[in-house]
């Protein structure tokens, strides 16, 4: 995960975009989307998750869409999401997998609602988790989850998300942390702020983005954060998706198409192949109605 001044590295969220619809999503239909996706040059997919079915109906087949992958000719990593010491085990067999991601919220509320576990349960988790990780010579990528705010009335500053990044590198050496909006409580101000404080404070981790946005605030978000030193990015094509846990009226993704316009305009590197991606663009109609 090296960083350079004029280079970005983006993951593509196929996963965030489809776990919150309802109607069943063929599994042909998501391997062969997917497909399209690891022809397109970002960093990372972040593909699936071992979670339960009952918590989200809708990834139960990650395994059978991860078996109809090509991984024959991308450079493309995979990323998995687990929400506990189970799923970690499971996704650790897979040599396919490069990283298991896993939300950790800083919102006592959230946290339960996510992942049916306290703060405290999922520190343990997260220890757990890591341990797996390395023993299969897999990375962790710690999610922060209600970075940027929360909805529930719980304690949020950006004093308390510098504190949580530093315990978790602390405790656990975590070199991947994602701040993740979930929400879309960020606006330009507070993710130029935080990730200009965050990222000199703690050089040996890896800091991503991971913004819920409306399609109008996409640009300058993507902005402030490329400006404030982040160079990983999270999104989803036209900005499918959102968090299912997270409160009842879903906030999209951060539109991967309007990231890349900022990266074209100001000449940042992405390794994105534009024909290619233009056809995921037009092959994700067949799987979001």
């Amino acid at each position: 995960m090296e960083n350079s001044d004029n280079r970005v590295f983006l993951t593509e969220c196929p996963r965030d975009a489809m776990q919150g619809i309802k109607e069943w999503i063929d599994t042909d239909v998501k391997a062969g989307y997917i497909n399209t996706l690891l022809n397109c040059g970002f960093d990372t997919l972040d593909f699936g998750s071992f979670v339960s079915p009952k918590a989200i109906p809708q990834m139960q087949d990650t395994r059978e869409v991860l078996s109809k992958l090509d991984l024959s000719a991308t450079s493309t990593k995979l990323l998995a999401i687990v929400a506990n010491e189970r799923g970690a085990e499971e996704a650790v067999q897979y040599d396919e997998i490069t990283y298991l991601g896993y939300p950790f919220s800083i919102s006592e509320t959230f946290q339960q609602r996510n992942t049916n576990a306290s703060i405290e349960d999922s520190l343990k988790r997260v220890e757990h988790i890591q341990n797996e990780c390395i023993k299969a010579d897999k990375s962790l990528v710690l999610y922060i989850s209600m970075g940027f705010g929360n909805p529930y009335g719980d304690a949020w500053s950006p004093e308390l998300v510098m504190e949580w990044s530093h315990k978790l590198n602390d405790l656990f050496r975590i070199k991947h942390l994602a701040l993740s909006d979930t929400i879309g409580a960020a606006n330009p101000e507070l993710v130029r702020s935080l990730f200009s404080t965050i990222i000199p404070e703690l050089p040996e981790v890896t800091f991503g983005a991971h913004l819920h946005t409306v399609r109008d605030g996409a640009y300058a978000l993507t902005q402030a954060a490329y400006e404030a030193g982040c160079r990983r990015f999270d999104g989803a094509i036209k900005g499918y998706g959102g968090c299912p846990m997270a409160k009842d009226e879903l906030t999209g993704n951060m539109p991967t198409e309007l990231m890349l316009d900022y990266f074209k305009d100001h000449d940042i590197q992405t390794g994105i192949d534009l024909k290619q991606f233009t056809e995921s663009m037009m092959a994700s109609s067949a799987v979001f109605h």
